[in-house]
């Protein structure tokens, strides 16, 4: 038995027990359509719904999350790799009381990690589970390395797509990249479309419509439609202010939109075919034996 393989059981025999934590990833095919603004505000929302609510930042090169939330945290998730801190040293209080997570360079390091590291993060993350009921990976944008290997590690997937052309191309781009990809289950996982800065409701449906179809075709990828949110200038106000728009502009049409998407994702729950896939030690398991498989 390999090392990556010895690791990848370790996670495995420390996985048993289920999370009732609910994790769901935000990604995008190419950066600037507002996936981090997404990730932070539909937190703040569901937060608002009752739900204990923690965002890990795992786009390691932008900090967008931070950024957004203009804290600077302390400590990231190599400190509770590495410099032995716990699961809640790591959590920086956000507004509203959102917890957020820094994912640093441990994210990048997860496949070079020893037996005993592996057993620590484990035992971590076990206690994020506990202390969450729904836990947001923003990741970077792209079809990096980084950002697939999340992507594929997850059962539940949100995909922000704008009406431009390179990015309704580049969300196609990252969608048949996946489907090329051995490690990727569409059937254990569900993929979900949030159409952004659409000029009406009938246009995000048109963008995901239009979308759908050629990737039902070409890719027999099954997508589903979470909801749109609309072009508006209190986004990028709150963005200049670096706060989210949701907190300080609540009446805007994009904080009402939000809170739609927001009210969906409450009253839809856990998806049947991810619901075997809880938590978020469950993900990192995912994670690492994608980065194992190389």
């Amino acid at each position: 038995m390999d090392q990556a393989e010895n690791l990848r059981n370790i996670i495995k025999k420390s996985n048993q027990r289920l999370s009732n934590a609910r994790v769901i990833t935000v990604t995008s095919g190419k950066g600037g359509v507002g996936k981090s603004s997404v990730s932070v505000n539909l937190a703040l929302q569901l937060k608002r719904l009752g739900k204990r609510v923690v965002i890990i930042d795992a786009d390691f090169g932008l900090a967008n999350v931070e950024v957004m939330f203009g804290i600077r945290p302390i400590y990231n998730l190599a400190d509770l790799i590495y410099h032995g801190k716990n699961i809640k040293e790591i959590i920086t209080k956000g507004p509203e009381d959102i917890g957020f997570i820094s994912g640093g360079s441990g994210i990048q390091e997860l496949s070079n990690l020893n037996r005993e590291q592996i057993v620590s993060l484990t035992k971590n993350l076990g206690e994020l589970d506990e202390i969450a009921d729904v836990i947001i990976i923003d990741t970077g944008a792209g079809i990096s390395e980084s950002v697939l290997e999340f992507v594929i590690a997850s059962s539940e997937v949100l995909l922000v797509v704008t009406p431009e052309p390179t990015s309704i191309t580049d969300a196609y781009a990252l969608l048949k990249t996946l489907n090329k990809n051995a490690e990727f289950c569409n059937e254990n996982t569900v993929i979900k479309i949030v159409t952004n800065r659409v000029a009406s409701a009938n246009d995000g449906k048109e963008l995901f419509h239009k979308l759908s179809v050629v990737v039902q075709k070409f890719l027999n990828i099954q997508l589903e439609y979470l909801g749109a949110i609309p072009q508006d200038n209190n986004v990028s106000k709150a963005v200049m202010q670096q706060k989210p728009f949701s907190l300080i502009y609540p009446t805007s049409t994009s904080s009402k939109a939000i809170f739609d998407l927001a009210n969906n994702l409450n009253s839809d729950d856990i998806p049947i075919k991810a619901s075997h896939n809880r938590g978020i030690s469950s993900l990192f398991s995912n994670l690492l034996r994608v980065k194992t498989m190389k």
